[in-house]
């Protein structure tokens, strides 16, 4: 994969493992994917880029540390070793010349460098600021890493804490990050949709609402986002963030506002809106002489807009709940089309649809996108409000409590100021710790290495002991590839040559945090003049994952396959992504001892489509191993057949029929439908021993259909494919061949067409050329072998 400007480059990757101790089988099928890739482009004339390397810093190696009371680098470097040994038993065509581990100091100083930039162009900072925090992880998480309220790898209820804490500033990239969404036309659209979501742009309104009753507060007024101003007539109250500003302000004075913020910190928003009526009241500011009531709230989030809403009841939710809790007003303005103004009223539901504007004064009788420019207009006019633009995009988290992690390069220093290390001094390396005997949970335990001196001025100071966030190395390590040996992070021409990369492929899991946070990388280090390109992934494809049936004893505690056939007494439960804690786990390499890693590639690949779950099976594992052999005893057997005529002239020669196959194969990987190829090359086999049964076609022309079996095999199966392209006297190795052309002129005026059930080929029927849509649906409901899988 060396630099060769003079061919079309193409870079594929997979998402880089994290060093667990050994592979699973979703590593297996996700860089299988990425292989018959990598093959085939290199076939087809590219100089192709296969990188492979570690994400290697991060909790599990710690949490493993502490219960083998060993050092995370020697757990990290063992598993790494035995990883490497593993995939390279699978036959992947990875460039080990290249690989890297995010937590060697080589690498890590690199993204200290970056963090340095960041901070210079102001695109890093220092604020305290409410946290995410795992009480069993003992670190912070960003809000990307809390799913439904827990932490994302231990599965604890997080809790909220004051901390400081290094950010960047995602947020500065909002619109940018949003927009480029549809350059990215090789993405899935439901990734695109589900990073739009979070990235959470809404157009609206400022309001100010001056407060009645302000002569104690500084602020005069409480500054609201809305997204819906068309409904301001509705409003019966505004409520605040407990760390709204004026709502700091309250709680200095208001001993009642203080009980309840701490009861707050006992309650989940999300189960329970509970809100303080505070002494103050706003002028609402189209009614005149309408007065609303201002509240502490807990489901008000600072970090979203302003910090402050006023409620509609009528037409949100959550607003009518509050409301019918505390006895406010609720006043329909929006008229469901088939209503009536007269008779509507809101009940324990509010309305959110569409409708025509009512209550509402100047705008009564529009519909809703008018009647918000009309009152966004008004309220420019009077000088009480602005057209807005809001994102929910927060900025970054990055500081970690941990050891095991790469060090943020800031010194804080005894007179006071935070200044970043020099340049000249990165890498700052982690201490060694010889003995990790668990109570060593932080930087900021190792006083020998926190204590230091600031070399411009002499006087003392103490390291940052906080690490970055893993997902820092993440961001950038598609950089590190291109010149992993480098004293610099990259070269520029080698970043223009290989970048963006062509072909990406991870799961599903990571469509939010580690993508969106390299795109945002990519462009930081674009704008601070590191690279050229806008984004770093060009093609994305995410691959299903690998599922088992579950087993039960009669105790209802999981148990493993193999335990099983000594328990009689056990329950069959779901199809299940396979994992340890529900013991329906298959290693990997038990398989490849048992069948070789062909069989492991060929079953990944042939059973389902790629983005699909595909459920293992002995029984799909163990079909998989027949016809790889199948294809031996054939390719054997036809190289012992004496030279012969054909008794007969067959419909179509196994030469057409090769290149048909050639043509449906290329199409098939180049659309990501590699179980289609399979079913392809299925096809062609048994056509094959039909042609050797029937002696249909010469030994000349079967031994030349090897040839091409050979070379169109090798992505898929690629020792299968060497041990063939050897078998039939082919010199050197099948994958420096050119990937085989078809004739396009051949095409035939009628071919089979695999039928799948939920991603299984069922039947293969004989086609017309020129059939529709409709006569192949009415022709495969007629096969007696789909019939019984339609209901």
């Amino acid at each position: 994969s060396s630099v060769n400007p003079a061919k079309e480059k193409f870079y594929i990757l997979e998402m880089f493992p994290y060093p667990s101790g050994k592979i699973h089988m979703g590593h297996v099928r996700n860089y299988t994917l990425g292989d018959v890739v990598a093959r085939y482009k290199k076939m087809c004339g590219f100089n192709v880029l296969h990188p492979m390397g570690w994400d290697a810093f991060g909790l599990p190696a710690e949490n493993a540390a502490i219960t083998e009371k060993k050092p995370p680098a020697e757990w990290t470097y063992k598993n790494i070793k035995v990883m490497r040994s593993q995939l390279q038993s699978m036959g992947f065509s990875i460039d080990w010349t290249r690989e890297i581990a995010t937590c060697h100091p080589e690498y890590y100083k690199h993204e200290q460098l970056f963090f340095l930039d960041l901070l210079k162009n102001g695109l890093a900072y220092k604020k305290e600021s409410l946290v995410n925090w795992d009480p069993v992880d003992q670190t912070v998480l960003a809000n990307e890493q809390v799913i439904d309220g827990r932490g994302w790898r231990s599965g604890a209820l997080t809790e909220s804490k004051k901390l400081s804490q290094w950010f960047l500033k995602t947020s500065a990239y909002s619109e940018e990050l949003l927009s480029f969404l549809d350059r990215l036309d090789e993405w899935p659209t439901k990734v695109k949709t589900m990073q739009s979501n979070w990235i959470g742009k809404s157009e609206g309104a400022e309001i100010n609402f001056k407060i009645i009753n302000a002569d104690s507060l500084k602020f005069k007024s409480i500054n609201v986002f809305t997204t819906r101003p068309d409904t301001i007539f509705g409003a019966s109250f505004c409520a605040l963030s407990l760390d709204h500003e004026i709502s700091k302000e309250i709680l200095k004075i208001d001993s009642g506002a203080k009980s309840f913020k701490n009861d707050c910190s006992k309650i989940n928003p999300d189960k329970e809106k509970k809100g303080y009526k505070t002494t103050l009241y706003v002028e609402h500011p189209f009614i005149k002489n309408k007065k609303l009531p201002v509240f502490m709230a807990n489901f008000v989030l600072m970090d979203y807009g302003s910090g402050a809403i006023f409620g509609c009841p009528a037409h949100d939710q959550r607003d009518l709940d509050f409301a019918n809790k505390y006895n406010l007003d609720v006043l329909p303005v929006i008229l469901p089309p088939t209503k009536n103004s007269s008779s509507f009223k809101i009940n324990g539901e509010a309305y959110v649809g569409e409708g025509v504007l009512i209550n509402s004064e100047f705008l009564n009788g529009k519909e809703i996108p008018d009647a918000k420019k009309t009152i966004i207009n008004e309220l420019e006019r009077l000088g009480l409000g602005l057209k807005k633009v809001n994102y929910k995009l927060r900025d970054w988290g990055i500081s970690r409590q941990r050891y095991w992690g790469c060090p943020i390069p800031v010194l804080y220093r005894e007179d006071g100021e935070i200044v970043p290390v020099s340049k000249n001094d990165l890498p700052v390396m982690l201490p060694e710790v010889k003995k990790f005997d668990g109570k060593l949970r932080s930087l900021k335990e190792h006083e020998d290495w926190r204590h230091t001196v600031c070399p411009e001025t002499g006087l003392k100071a103490l390291r940052e002991t906080d690490t970055f966030d893993t997902f820092f190395e993440s961001s950038w390590y598609y950089l590190r590839y291109c010149n992993p040996r480098l004293d610099k992070a990259f070269e520029k021409n080698d970043i223009k040559y290989w970048l963006p990369v062509d072909q990406y492929i991870g799961g599903i899991e990571h469509a939010i945090l580690h993508l969106l946070y390299s795109r945002f990388f990519t462009k930081a280090l674009r704008d601070m003049g590191h690279l050229e390109i806008d984004e770093p992934f060009k093609g994305l494809f995410t691959q299903g994952m690998v599922t088992h049936k579950t087993y039960k004893n009669s105790n209802g505690k999981w148990i493993s396959p193999e335990e099983i056939e000594n328990n009689k007494n056990f329950s069959e439960g779901k199809i299940e992504k396979m994992s340890k804690s529900k013991k329906n786990v298959v290693d990997p390499a038990s398989i490849i001892n048992l069948y070789g890693a062909d069989t492991a590639r060929w079953f990944m690949l042939s059973d389902s489509p790629p983005d699909r779950d595909l459920e293992w099976t002995d029984n799909g594992i163990s079909g998989a191993f027949k016809f790889i052999n199948k294809i031996w005893d054939i390719s054997n057997n036809i190289l012992s057949l004496d030279d012969y005529k054909c008794e007969k002239k067959a419909e179509k020669s196994i030469g057409e029929h090769l290149n048909i196959t050639i043509e449906n194969v290329t199409n098939n990987i180049e659309s990501f439908s590699f179980n289609k190829a399979i079913a392809n090359i299925y096809e062609f086999i048994n056509s094959l021993q039909k042609s050797i049964t029937k002696k249909t076609s010469t030994k000349k022309e079967l031994v030349e259909c090897l040839s091409g079996l050979s070379l169109i095999l090798q992505p898929f199966v690629p020792h299968i494919s060497e041990e063939l392209w050897r078998l039939i006297g082919g010199r050197g190795l099948a994958v420096e061949k050119e990937w085989p052309k078809f004739n396009i002129a051949s095409k035939e005026s009628s071919y089979n067409v695999v039928i799948q059930i939920n991603g299984k080929v069922r039947d293969l029927v004989l086609l017309d050329s020129e059939a529709s849509k409709q006569q192949v649906v009415d022709l495969a409901a007629k096969s007696e072998k789909i019939k019984k899988y339609l209901h």
